[in-house]
């Protein structure tokens, strides 16, 4: 994910961590200055999802302005769909199921 954080807030004229918490502070989102420079600054691990409805809130823009996708940089030739497993073991990203016990697969019900 990329992180729109000052890109956004520069479209509302805001240039400095102290004036993003003062934008928070007028819709009631009180963090301190520490968490407001690190959102700032860097791209977050975590963020509570209703500290980010008030973000969106104070800065007037929907989550989709403040975070983008980014396709997964492909490693070692994988195509970006797949996961290389502990084993080292290069699969589908979603889990195929197993047959049920037995080996043989249940036939569905008909329609």
């Amino acid at each position: 994910m990329k992180w729109n954080l000052r890109w956004v807030a520069a479209r509302r004229d805001i240039w400095r961590p102290t004036q993003l918490q003062a934008a928070f502070a007028e819709v009631g989102f009180h963090p301190s200055l520490s968490k407001v420079a690190a959102l700032w600054s860097n791209k977050p691990i975590t963020v509570r999802l209703d500290d980010l409805d008030k973000i969106c809130t104070a800065l007037g823009c929907t989550v989709a302005d403040l975070m983008e996708a980014e396709p997964v940089a492909s490693a070692a030739g994988r195509e970006p769909g797949e996961i290389q497993a502990a084993s080292g073991d290069v699969g589908p990203a979603r889990p195929v199921p197993r047959p049920a016990s037995g080996g043989q697969r249940r036939a569905l019900p008909p329609n």
